[in-house]
């Protein structure tokens, strides 16, 4: 377990979905950026597993205001404002530099980019490429990333950041064998994505295990909102091994329809308006409160049916979801879905400017490790455009930052020599706490929650972080560094959760009597990092 430098250079991006190359591309126009990566650059994280799409405003009857309204009352009105009107003004540009990079999108006849419905949208728009947006998003980034000068370190995981007083300069990684590495630079971005893994059942990777977040709040960074966990409402519940595997919402913007063992198409009791394209946090909670009621089918899910729609329709819209229940066993053309909600998103991350600028100098963050674009639920199709819009605006502030003295705290270095040592000489399989964490915030921080549950889960969190965990072998070393980053980012989750002392969006407090709605809610972000936590207070306008 050496501690070598490897690199020095202007800035590091770590994490390779669609916001961390995107960012790693506009960097390398102001100097010498390195993007690393625990999985290989553009297969591994979330972006290319993302089906639904893209939002963006591109009709005349649609409008930047609309989205921007959408979105706020999507998010529950916790949003950060400023960085939602970013967001909704700058995705069609952004889309633009796709299309010019070569990405294929579905067309209409007219020429026009396609656009389909998505829940809680007054118009039609979620571009998309069949239902594999986002991988055919990271397709076209990855092959412009290779035509810039950005060099790429790819199966290393970053353990923790560098610091130089209270400023980020770098990460220390381990590469293949275990060896420590430390890499310098002027600016970092985290771009590591999200972290359900930390729940039994959820849509993520593997690579999905809240790193970003544990690493900021080690090193200082606030976050806010990290209560915040969106449920999609339609994850695989049968076979068994396809537990929580994503159903995209696509399904239901091209007329699938939500029922019961009964039949029935319960949506109308919960959102009679909107009905099964409601907003996720609320389609959710309907189909686990049909499933608590005794209304699910016998493998614990509701009915997902498209049958109604035409063969060529389901083979040309969803040829993704039609090969993958097939392999199931299961004919999406004649035969229903069974979906029930599983964890999907962390709404919640390190505060963020508008450039993606932390709490912290030196250190930047930008998709889904960033909070305050999607307030308290997000929107389908808005995050695919978040990793673009603010991949790009990282990217940028952090590339026009000015070069820094970075000095190498040797202290900080040995304490993580030490720390690896002793995973050599532990006792406890990693894999076990993990599994045991997933459980535990399954059953006790999901959709319905309570300050019994949350605390009696915390409790198990906090004692599952103390755990003497064994490496096998050096090369093992980094699954122990990610199973302690899913504690702390389970701690985070728990903590925020008790903070917040009402019901909003994707956060349900069944042990709460409240009297106001999420408009007129008194309560803002809540906050947390090393130094202080709390709930921010809200000015509602009468």
């Amino acid at each position: 377990m050496l501690a070598d430098e490897v690199c020095d250079c202007h800035v590091l991006v770590i994490g390779s979905g669609g916001a961390g190359v995107r960012a790693a591309i506009e960097a390398s126009r102001y100097g010498e950026t390195v993007l690393i990566s625990k999985t290989i650059v553009g297969k591994g994280g979330c972006t290319p597993m993302a089906e639904g799409g893209y939002n963006a405003v591109l009709r005349e009857q649609d409008a930047c205001g609309i989205h921007f309204e959408d979105t706020l009352k999507g998010g529950a009105y916790l949003n950060n404002p400023d960085l939602v009107n970013h967001l909704v003004r700058e995705s069609p540009l952004r889309m633009g530099d796709l299309v010019k990079w070569g990405a294929v999108f579905d067309f209409t006849e007219q020429d026009e980019l396609a656009q389909r419905p998505f829940g809680g949208q007054r118009f039609p728009r979620t571009c998309y490429a069949g239902d594999r947006t986002g991988h055919e998003m990271m397709v076209t980034l990855v092959e412009r990333l290779d035509s810039t000068g950005v060099t790429t370190f790819q199966e290393f995981t970053v353990i923790d950041l560098l610091k130089d007083g209270d400023t980020v300069i770098g990460a220390m990684a381990l590469d293949e064998k275990g060896n420590l590495i430390l890499l310098k630079a002027d600016s970092t971005i985290l771009a590591t994505g999200g972290g359900t893994k930390i729940y039994d059942i959820s849509t993520n990777s593997s690579s999905g295990t809240g790193d970003g977040f544990a690493m900021g709040y080690r090193a200082g960074a606030e976050l806010i909102d990290m209560e915040m966990v969106q449920f999609h409402p339609t994850g695989a519940v049968y076979p068994y091994d396809a537990r929580g595997r994503l159903v995209t919402e696509a399904v239901r913007g091209e007329g699938g329809v939500l029922k019961n063992t009964k039949g029935e198409r319960f949506m109308q009791r919960y959102d009679p308006a909107r009905m099964e394209l409601s907003t996720r946090d609320v389609v959710a909670r309907a189909i686990a409160t049909e499933i608590r009621e005794g209304r699910g089918t016998p493998h614990g899910g509701v009915y997902l049916d498209v049958t109604h729609l035409s063969r060529e329709h389901i083979e040309t819209r969803l040829p993704v979801m039609l090969e993958q229940f097939l392999k199931f066993g299961v004919d999406i053309r004649t035969t229903p879905m069974e979906v029930a909600p599983t964890a999907h998103h962390i709404m919640g991350g390190l505060r963020i400017t508008a450039g993606g600028q932390t709490t912290l100098p030196g250190l930047f963050a930008c998709g889904e490790v960033a909070g305050g674009v999607h307030g308290a639920n997000r929107l389908g199709g808005n995050a695919l455009a978040d990793t673009q819009v603010f991949g790009k605006r990282a990217g940028e502030a952090a590339g026009k930052a000015g070069k820094r003295w970075k000095t190498v705290d040797r202290d900080q270095v040995g304490a993580h020599l030490e720390r690896l040592a002793g995973f050599c000489a532990g006792n406890t399989n990693p894999a076990l706490v993990k599994r045991d964490l997933q459980l535990a915030m399954w059953h006790g921080a999901g959709i319905f929650r309570s300050a019994g549950d949350l605390e009696e889960t915390l409790a198990t969190v906090t004692q599952l972080a103390t755990v003497h965990l064994r490496a096998a072998s050096d090369r093992n070393l980094s699954e122990c560094c990610i199973v302690q980053n899913m504690c702390c980012t389970a701690s985070l989750v728990c903590r925020s959760a008790l903070i917040r002392p009402e019901s909003r969006g994707a956060h349900v407090r069944i042990d709460i009597t409240q009297t106001h709605d999420a408009e007129h809610s008194p309560f803002g972000h809540t906050f947390i990092s090393q130094s202080r936590e709390g709930i921010e207070p809200r000015e509602v306008m009468p």
